[in-house]
């Protein structure tokens, strides 16, 4: 109530008066109350006639509007939870922009340039071995920059490794595996050897690998659902496989224990475009006769990326990141300052004594993608995102299967965007408790 400061609204007819519970006297300074009184009036001290639902909205309005405040960002940008594309750091996007027209005093944009010339191989050259000093990529191991996304990896990988007639092992923890295993079935004999519920990971004791399987694949973190590993699984000598496509270059990764890894750029690394794999070498040179050229990994190593041309400007602001981790102290300073954020946004959660919910186990809950609801009431989580929307907090929406909110908190989120969420979640939950 505006009169005394305090949430009540909780008012009563008494004939022609309008009395507040917290108070118990008239209140005539409040707008809710004067309508309230108006409303009484008119309808000549009969209570009955009175639109108590409408008076009931009105007075929810008067008092619910959000009254927190999000710290003001360079260029008016606003803090954006979007799963991707996702957000970028501010100062990569400055020196993209200083290059823009002219990069590095060519008298050409990167998106004008030959992508077989030495300006640009000189990016892409330089993109990769930042990469591979970030993750510590072993000298046998190859690096693409492919197009497509992560999606047509799921066909690659299945065409690249096995034959029709191969087994193949999928563990299916969220919708991205789900659709990796859907995929490979069209190539392969593909096997669900353990399967999640969007809420935990089956214990990877409990995995049924097949003794013939040609790989395992798995995804390191599901956007959709929340869900993330934190040590990589033993599968003994069976050649491991990982989508980390929204958690590539958010923690330190040992890609020796892999056969291969891949993930699309636009979640947490650069723009869209551009999907990165690492691939043991033994493994390239073996795709099946009838591969189309573009699925094959061969064809991309022996050229260096770029058989056609690549996405330029994508590997370019890519290796812009790689640059900013390295000098920030790589994957192990990334690591701690993603927990750190995590922490904040959980701990909101928590704290809100189940007003807000996180339906993901805690020991497997995700360091880049926050899945969280408000159990008892869907409408107020409309609510929520609208009011979040106002004050700078974008892209909080669940995913459209399971609905909800999703905060994305990937590498270049900052940690005043998260602790500002943190604060309109608690402010929140105070007015509608």
């Amino acid at each position: 109530c505006r009169s005394c400061a305090i949430r009540c609204c909780n008012c009563h007819l008494i004939a022609s008066a309008i009395v507040c519970r917290v108070s118990f006297e008239y209140s005539k300074g409040c707008e809710t109350m004067q309508t309230l009184n108006q409303q009484v009036s008119n309808a000549r001290f009969a209570p009955s006639r009175v639109n108590r639902s409408a008076l009931r909205v009105r007075a929810t309005a008067a008092v619910d509007a959000p009254k927190a405040s999000v710290p003001k960002q360079p260029y008016g940008r606003v803090f954006n939870f979007s799963a991707g594309p996702a957000i970028l750091p501010v100062d990569v996007l400055e020196e993209a922009q200083k290059d823009l027209i002219n990069w590095k005093g060519t008298g050409m944009s990167i998106m004008e340039m030959s992508h077989r010339g030495k300006e640009f191989e000189s990016v892409i050259q330089k993109a990769e071995a930042d990469l591979r000093t970030l993750l510590n990529i072993p000298s046998n191991y190859k690096v693409m920059f492919l197009q497509g996304g992560a999606s047509t990896q799921f066909s690659m990988i299945p065409l690249n490794l096995a034959t029709e007639n191969d087994v193949t092992d999928y563990v299916v923890t969220g919708a991205w595996s789900k659709k990796a295993h859907e995929e490979g079935k069209k190539y392969t004999q593909a096997n669900v050897i353990a399967k999640g519920d969007n809420k935990s990971i089956p214990a990877v004791s409990s995995w049924k690998l097949s003794k013939d399987a040609k790989y395992v694949h798995y995804c390191d973190n599901e956007t959709i659902g929340g869900v993330e590993f934190k040590s990589v699984p033993d599968v003994g000598d069976k050649i491991l496989i990982s989508d980390m496509s929204s958690n590539i270059i958010s923690k330190p990764v040992d890609v020796s224990k892999y056969g291969i890894i891949y993930a699309g750029a636009q979640k947490n690394v650069g723009p869209a475009g551009v999907t990165i794999a690492i691939v043991r070498e033994d493994l390239i040179g073996k795709a099946r006769p009838s591969t189309p050229t573009m699925l094959d990994y061969k064809i991309h190593v022996d050229n260096d990326s770029m058989y056609n041309t690549p996405p330029c400007w994508s590997i370019y602001i890519c290796g812009l990141v790689f640059a900013k981790l390295i000098k920030q102290g790589g994957l192990d300073a990334q690591l701690k300052l993603n927990e750190r954020k995590a922490k904040v946004l959980y701990d909101a959660i928590e704290a809100s004594g189940g007003f807000y919910n996180s339906p993901v186990d805690p020991a497997v809950r995700s360091l880049m993608n926050v899945p969280f609801t408000i159990p008892s009431n869907a409408d107020l989580e409309k609510a929520f995102i609208k009011e979040a929307d106002k004050l700078g907090l974008l892209q909080l929406k669940g995913h459209r299967s399971v609905g909800g909110m999703r905060a994305s908190i990937y590498n270049a989120m900052p940690v005043e965007g998260v602790q500002a969420l943190a604060d309109f979640m608690k402010e929140f939950h105070a007015r509608h408790t």
